[in-house]
């Protein structure tokens, strides 16, 4: 007759180790739904642009429309209102996964503040063209301020489009915290002219990120205006912000292309061309750590390629006021790295007279103003 070992015992060790696993599995199980369910409804909420070029209308218009010679510029990414000085920014320290100590959403007080002093920069300049990036038109990150709005009425009198570049419901940025999520995003570029434009055209940029961060990311966009001007000839402003958080700059390698053959058509039409905005490269041959070098190497920023544009086309910036400082920490001067990735380019029928940045010690944003006077031969 076979015998039988007694049973095992069932013992206080065992049993923790089984509820381990499934309390493990089932976190696991709960995180793995999760992710399921926001890529899911990213997918199938995904905001689709139209490709190439759609006509704007001006939701403010300007009773002006005969130019002068000579023109005044300003550009500014005015980084949503969210990235004074004080701030910081998850995603330039922690990226997507968890925001660690670094701020996700910046305190309403200092969003206030931030909109607040970009609005008195705008109101004090003698600018007669504004080109604006990261403009927010009621976002969870800045608590759904009119900030579009809000320009319109600082600049009465200015003809006023607006291109969506950020249209998304729920950006479910860091991942690991669900409770802390970047949430809805309306953001896009804001341009103001003292004169009336008779075509606003919104490009859409070539160029996707990668599967699944296509889906929570911007979709870029540059923003033409066309001027009458003088002896039948036309001025064409075009405002712009590239890719960001581009390894390898390879998104921007196929937008700067486009921005070519946009800018040299024109040219060749016998136009004016004027190019502003937030490139996220430096200019050709400009070293990136030319004002705060960074021993540790952490941050690299690429040039736009020197043969981008035919020679007698000029890169317009001030080699001496850096235009943009990165959100690890809240800005030091002399301490947070800073570099120049904001700046304009101009055709050869236009002269430069003179750049300027706007040396602000970032107060109220994580990039700086820059002013350019132009004279029309």
């Amino acid at each position: 007759m076979r015998k039988y070992g007694a049973l095992p015992t069932f013992t206080s060790k065992m049993f923790k180790h089984t509820l381990f696993r499934r309390l493990t599995g089932l976190i696991l199980g709960i995180f793995l739904a999760y992710f399921l369910l926001i890529f899911t409804i990213g997918y199938f909420s995904d905001w689709q642009p139209a490709e190439g070029a759609v006509a704007i209308t001006p939701t403010q218009p300007s009773s002006l429309t005969k130019l002068p010679d000579t023109l005044h510029f300003l550009t500014w990414n005015v980084g949503y209102g969210g990235l004074g000085a004080e701030s910081d920014f998850f995603y330039d320290d922690q990226g997507m996964w968890y925001s660690g100590s670094s701020m996700v959403r910046t305190p309403k007080p200092l969003v206030e503040k931030n909109i607040a002093g970009a609005l008195d920069v705008l109101r004090q300049s003698d600018a007669d063209f504004f080109l604006l990036q990261e403009v927010e038109d009621a976002s969870d990150r800045s608590y759904n301020t009119r900030q579009y709005a809000e320009y319109c009425q600082a600049l009465p009198g200015f003809a006023a489009t607006y291109a969506e570049n950020y249209h998304c419901d729920r950006v479910p940025i860091p991942l690991l915290e669900p409770w802390n999520a970047y949430g809805k995003v309306r953001s896009g570029l804001g341009t103001f002219s003292r004169f009336q434009p008779s075509e606003v055209l919104r490009h859409q940029l070539p160029g996707h990120y990668p599967m699944p961060d296509r889906i929570f990311q911007l979709d870029r966009c540059a923003v033409l205006h066309r001027f009458p001007a003088k002896n039948g000839k036309e001025l064409v402003v075009i405002n712009l912000h590239n890719a960001a958080y581009d390894p390898g700059d390879k998104i921007k390698a196929i937008q700067l292309p486009y921005l070519h053959d946009l800018a040299l058509a024109e040219f060749e039409k016998g136009n004016y061309v004027v190019l502003g905005g937030d490139w996220n490269q430096c200019p050709p041959h400009f070293r990136f750590d030319s004002f705060a070098p960074d021993p540790s190497g952490r941050y690299q920023q690429g040039n736009i390629p020197a043969d981008f544009f035919p020679e007698d086309w000029v890169f317009a910036y001030d080699p001496t006021t850096s235009s943009n400082r990165k959100c690890r920490d809240p800005y030091t001067k002399g301490k947070t790295f800073e570099t120049l990735i904001d700046f304009f380019l101009v055709s050869p029928n236009v002269q430069v007279k003179k750049v300027k940045g706007i040396a602000q010690d970032f107060q109220f944003s994580d990039h700086q103003p820059v002013r350019m006077e132009v004279v029309l031969n």
